[in-house]
């Protein structure tokens, strides 16, 4: 695997690509893609990163694995390709972002347009295989995105993060709360979406944050 990532994400995660576990993990991810279907195609594992460098971060929305079925995950988390049908959680962030913004629910489910304007739409777990939730959990890109996390939290500050359920805010435990805003609840899933993901107006609450510090609000 030709780790084809953003060029100030390359350079800040350098050391990362040369240890053990890496490499490991490589190994793993191209025996799993000559193997059979998996997802995102292999082009857009990176895709988060190559859509929001470095320096550009003002959100970080945590997800914990890609879509495993076809056609859906693209490398942004939550986001699903033009075309294809909403997903749960989705319908769940789209409605609580019309109750919070008054705005409509939009026609695609593309988020690129956010990731764009600098929210990394992070997986914890970048690969899936077809039709398995959390087939490539515990190979090594929990420790890979962890250091993301890291580096974005030692080298920059006045970051909005999104932790929803249980597992994304475990793994933003290291987040230092005085330099950043940290937005909590739970997951927008059907399953824990009404005991407190509608209403959490995080969405308004991120803006009026970048606002605050000097950024530019995004358009959700």
């Amino acid at each position: 695997m030709d780790v084809k990532i953003e060029q100030s994400w390359k350079d800040c995660l350098a050391e990362e690509f040369d240890k053990p576990y890496f490499n490991q993990l490589t190994d793993f991810v191209r025996n799993e893609y000559g193997k059979g279907s998996v997802y995102p195609p292999g082009a857009l594992i990176f895709n988060a990163f190559n859509h929001c460098p470095f320096d550009k971060v003002k959100v970080v929305l945590l997800g914990q694995d890609p879509y495993h079925e076809p056609g859906q995950a693209h490398g942004l988390c939550f986001s699903v390709q033009d075309g294809v049908r909403f997903p749960p959680s989705l319908i769940n962030i789209f409605k609580e972002i019309q109750s919070d913004l008054g705005t409509p629910v939009p026609k695609s489910g593309d988020l690129t347009r956010w990731a764009d304007q600098g929210v990394l739409l992070l997986n914890a777990t970048l690969t899936v295989r077809a039709h398995l939730a959390g087939s490539h959990q515990n190979k090594g890109w929990e420790t890979f995105t962890d250091a993301v996390i890291n580096r974005l939290a030692a080298q920059r500050e006045h970051i909005v993060y999104i932790l929803w359920g249980a597992y994304a805010q475990r793994k933003g435990a290291m987040i230092d709360r005085n330099k950043n805003l940290v937005l909590q609840s739970p997951h927008p899933s059907p399953l824990s979406a009404s005991r407190g993901f509608f209403g959490n107006k995080h969405f308004s609450k991120a803006n009026e944050y970048l606002l605050q510090t000097g950024q530019t609000p995004i358009v959700w």
